[in-house]
């Protein structure tokens, strides 16, 4: 298999694991949000999901080396 095959699949799977974390950091910072049940751990899941849509926004935004 030539490697451009493979930076295809590599550049695909980043772009749907970026936007799977975004998505996930997402519903997570809503629920934290929204849930007043966590207490002293809502601080701890609100930084957990921002850092989770970074790194997600990151996977999008980068490219692959050639």
């Amino acid at each position: 298999m030539s490697d451009e095959g493979d930076t295809f699949w590599v550049s695909l799977a980043e772009k749907v694991f970026g936007l799977l974390l975004i998505v996930i950091g997402a519903v997570m910072l809503y629920f934290t949000a929204t849930t007043s049940g966590l207490g002293a751990f809502s601080v701890f899941f609100g930084v957990v999901s921002v850092i989770m849509i970074i790194i997600g926004l990151f996977l999008l935004l980068v490219k692959p080396p050639e």
